[in-house]
């Protein structure tokens, strides 16, 4: 699978990490940024990601940011994205498996590296798993983002 990467200037430490976590899972990673740890703004990084998966380019991405809120907050602003912010691997597997969710997003100063790693493999090798029940949320869901992007500010 093609995996967009993301961060911003507090999540660039474990990015390189996470890419390269990645790649050893046999993925190929497209890095959207940032490049270094200078000040910037996650929601670029949410946008430059969600544009590689909403365009085909990726199958996926994982976004990391201070916190993963602001991160998360800017990628689900982005049409057909389903970005889920997980500290744990049962959200990060089931968040694929129930919800479709196609961004994991990770908060660097609020868990480890080897629990972000976890979080990646756990996301990277869930499923959506096609159930009615699924299918019928995630329509809903979608039903939803249509309504409000149809829109007029």
């Amino acid at each position: 699978m093609n995996i967009a990467t993301g961060s911003d200037h507090a999540g660039y430490e474990l990015k390189l990490l996470i890419n390269k976590e990645i790649e050893d899972m046999g993925h190929t990673v497209i890095d959207v940024g940032a490049y270094n740890c200078e000040p910037s703004d996650y929601p670029d990084f949410a946008r430059a990601l969600g544009e590689k998966v909403t365009q085909g380019l990726a199958e996926r991405g994982v976004l990391i940011c201070g916190s993963g809120i602001g991160a998360v907050v800017a990628a689900n602003k982005i049409t057909g994205i389903r970005a889920g912010n997980c500290s744990d691997t049962y959200s990060a597997h089931q968040g694929v498996e129930h919800d479709d969710m196609n961004v994991l997003v990770l908060g660097s100063r609020i868990i480890g590296v080897e629990v972000a790693k976890e979080l990646v493999k756990a996301f990277l090798g869930a499923v959506f798993s096609e159930e009615a029940r699924h299918i019928r949320r995630l329509n809903k869901v979608l039903a939803i983002e249509h309504h409000y992007m149809a829109r007029p500010l």
